[in-house]
């Protein structure tokens, strides 16, 4: 009785191991994503293979239960129709709408922090194109990576992976979009402007989307497409990104260090590159704190989806670079934003306090490279960079807000300039 028992319990045992083993290979002989689907049309069109790959996975899986599928296409339920309101939330995630928000306030500080006026129509013109040209780069973004999606659990319920809405309508969601913003920024504003956003939905949904999966410089070329929407609102005003030959650039030195009186704002500063260059380094190195705290946090579901990313290939270099970063942060802030003119030096010591909070947290992060540190450090750029470009607005160079919000009348301002 005993050696009955004992020879059952081995072939239990060698059932068990021959199944895992089964298992095993299949998973491993197969490591492509889509392996893993079959196309609805196999269990419609040929019942035959439809009942083979029934047992094949019958006998991968022993324990589980297998429901039959049906013979007869007309069996599936058709559909719903999508309602309006699914329709817009769809529209909404495929933009990524609190991204695509960042990105046109983003554009809207370059339009702020420009010395030449800027008219309503023009300005609703660059707040739309921009956004338009960032939904369609996130759309695209997503048409690609649905396999990867569905393997990360934050990016799971994302409505293609979900299925609730279909590659075609996303496609076509992101064709209009990506045409109807460059031609808006193109007629209404001016070409230059047009051209960025062009540009960036390409380095995007092109450039960035590929290098994900293939190298860690995926990071700094999504750096560069956070650093562009600035500059389109600085173009928009009509400001220029490289000097003429008329007017070198300009440095706009202290007062106790430059006896003289300032450049004329309206010549020099529009046409100063220095000033677009100082908006552009201040959002590239932004993104670097911000992302490498966020993807360390979520390594895990970018290692499961085969994302390159710094986080997931070397942790203490990831924190590294992001402290790096936020130094720059601060030397962009202290010196050079008042040097290109956008700013006054006041500038310089207001945002002192908030950049040497940042770099504080991305020391501790870099020092500890724990996940505790990660999100304190995303959680302090979250609020960072809108208190900056707020700082930037109030310390703007030219701007003198006791007139602007009638504390000072105009009479009293021409009083103060006779001798």
């Amino acid at each position: 009785m005993l050696r009955g028992l004992a020879t059952l319990c081995t072939k239990s045992t060698r059932a068990s191991l021959a199944n895992r083993r089964y298992f095993f290979t299949a998973t491993v002989s197969n490591p492509t994503f889509t392996s893993f689907f079959y196309h609805n049309t196999q269990w419609a069109n040929n019942p035959s293979s439809s009942s083979s790959a029934t047992r094949r996975i019958a006998h991968a899986l022993p324990n589980s239960t297998v429901v039959a599928v049906p013979e007869n296409i007309s069996a599936y339920k058709p559909a719903e129709a999508i309602s309006s309101r699914a329709l817009l939330k769809s529209y909404a995630q495929l933009s990524k709408a609190r991204l695509s928000i960042l990105v046109t306030l983003t554009a809207m500080s370059g339009v702020a922090l420009s010395p030449l006026p800027i008219t309503l129509p023009i300005l609703f013109s660059t707040a739309i194109g921009t956004a338009l040209c960032s939904a369609s780069a996130n759309t695209l973004n997503q048409l690609q990576e649905v396999p990867f999606d569905a393997q990360m659990a934050r990016t799971r319920t994302r409505p293609l992976v979900r299925r609730a809405i279909s590659p075609l309508h996303a496609t076509a969601f992101a064709v209009v979009t990506g045409i109807a913003g460059p031609a808006l920024l193109w007629t209404m504003v001016n070409p230059i402007t047009a051209v960025l956003g062009a540009s960036n939905i390409v380095l995007y949904a092109g450039v960035y989307t590929w290098l994900k999966r293939r190298g860690v410089i995926n990071t700094w070329v999504g750096a560069v497409v956070g650093g562009l929407p600035p500059l389109m609102g600085w173009t928009a005003c009509g400001g220029k990104l490289l000097p003429s030959q008329v007017y070198p650039p300009q440095i706009f030195l202290p007062s106790f260090l430059s006896p003289e009186s300032l450049p004329s704002l309206d010549v020099s500063l529009v046409d100063n590159p220095v000033a677009p260059l100082a908006l552009f380094i201040l959002c590239f190195c932004w993104q670097f704190p911000h992302f490498n705290a966020l993807s360390y946090v979520v390594r895990g579901s970018y290692a499961q989806a085969g994302f390159r990313m710094l986080s997931v290939v070397s942790p203490p270099k990831n924190a590294l670079v992001a402290l790096r970063h936020s130094a720059l942060l601060l030397a962009t802030c202290s010196f050079l934003i008042p040097l290109s003119g956008l700013t006054t030096w006041a500038f310089a010591l207001t945002s002192l306090f908030p950049n040497l909070i940042i770099t504080r947290a991305a020391y501790r992060f870099w020092q500890r490279t724990s996940e505790k540190e990660a999100k304190v450090l995303f959680q302090h750029c979250l609020w960072y960079l809108p208190v900056i470009l707020g700082l930037m607005m109030v310390h703007k160079q030219g701007m003198d807000w006791q007139r602007y919000v009638g504390f000072k009348s105009d009479a009293v301002k021409d009083e103060d300039k006779r001798p």
